[in-house]
């Protein structure tokens, strides 16, 4: 069953959000990540708004877990610890 990671990130410094941006690739690319969603134009109803979402969808949940614990996503995550303000949730996908 698929597992999704749902991000909310609001960025700080761009440029220096772009080393970020350099680095996750490599991290979604290892485990066959797909990006379903991702975007600066949503409207948030209620909660904390971000400006940045994101939607990745995995083959399971455990391949989601792996990917945000794998040293090549960690190495991208220091990046962006500065320069961006991130809410990561992953999520088990429904049955087909």
């Amino acid at each position: 069953m698929p597992a999704y990671w749902i991000a909310h990130v609001t960025v700080k410094d761009p440029q220096q959000y772009q080393h970020y941006m350099d680095l996750a690739p490599h991290a979604f690319r290892q485990y066959h990540a797909r990006f379903l969603a991702r975007g600066e134009q949503a409207e948030t109803l209620e909660g904390t708004a971000y400006t940045k979402h994101v939607v990745i969808e995995f083959a399971d949940y455990q391949t989601a877990l792996a990917c945000y614990h794998s040293d090549a996503y960690q190495q991208a995550k220091a990046q962006r610890a500065d320069v961006a303000e991130a809410m990561i949730t992953i999520v088990d996908g429904l049955p087909a």
